[in-house]
């Protein structure tokens, strides 16, 4: 589903991501890990086409992040994520939808679920500048799902979410993994995804210090966080 080959980009004399390369399959539920400043998220905007490599690739679903093509099932969520302040998160998701061509039945149908899924009945008609910033990202999170997508690009999704909240969004991320979505995630909750990752990489000064599945990287007997503290202190 997702293919970066040598990638490398520099901000002038910066390096944000240094010749890196991994593969997510079709269905897998991946995280990308790092501290604040590793090329987290530079790496999701090079996927989105935001902005473009040095040198390497990048692809979803085989086409290259270049082809707008490459976007046409992808669903995401920015790390600081904005409702405009007098939409409703109903009306927001009803913009989301008319965006990408969904036609009035079946976007109504869809914001529905949405709404349903992102446990918000009752507060979907009220004004985002009344929201905290978890119900924010909450519709964010919906707003990802609209146009049913078959890969979720997720930066931080439990940002600002309280415990039951991130209870729910991990539940909620579960069972699109069981109807076969694949969902890509930056995140610092290390115990979160533990629990519900398949695989992970980890990434430091824009360098890949491992990918592989969370059952090897933790074997040993250690936590994720201690495996991750480890690489990055080197």
């Amino acid at each position: 589903m997702i293919e970066l080959n040598d990638v490398t980009k520099r901000y002038g004399s910066l390096v944000a991501a240094d010749h890196v390369s991994f593969s997510v399959k079709t269905g897998e539920y991946f995280a990308l890990l790092g501290p604040n400043g590793a090329g987290k998220t530079t790496i999701v905007k090079m996927l989105l086409d935001f902005t473009r490599p040095t040198s390497g690739n990048l692809s979803i679903n085989g086409f290259s992040s270049t082809e707008a093509a490459s976007r046409n099932a992808v669903g995401y969520l920015a790390e600081n994520h904005h409702i405009p302040p007098h939409l409703s998160g109903w009306q927001y998701l009803r913009r989301c939808a008319e965006l990408l061509n969904v036609n009035r039945s079946e976007a109504m149908d869809q914001c529905r679920r949405i709404v349903e899924q992102i446990g918000m009945q009752g507060r979907e008609h009220t004004k985002a500048n009344t929201y905290s910033k978890g119900m924010v990202q909450r519709f964010g999170l919906g707003a990802a799902l609209v146009g049913n997508p078959k890969l979720l690009i997720l930066d931080e999704p439990t940002s600002g979410l309280d415990p039951i909240g991130i209870r729910e969004t991990r539940q909620l991320l579960e069972s699109l993994k069981s109807r076969g979505m694949t969902i890509f995630l930056n995140s610092h909750l290390l115990s979160e995804v533990e629990k519900i990752c398949d695989n992970a990489a980890i990434i430091n000064r824009g360098k890949l210090l491992v990918k592989d599945t969370i059952s090897a990287l933790i074997r040993n007997g250690d936590t994720l966080e201690d495996v991750f503290v480890r690489l990055v202190k080197g």
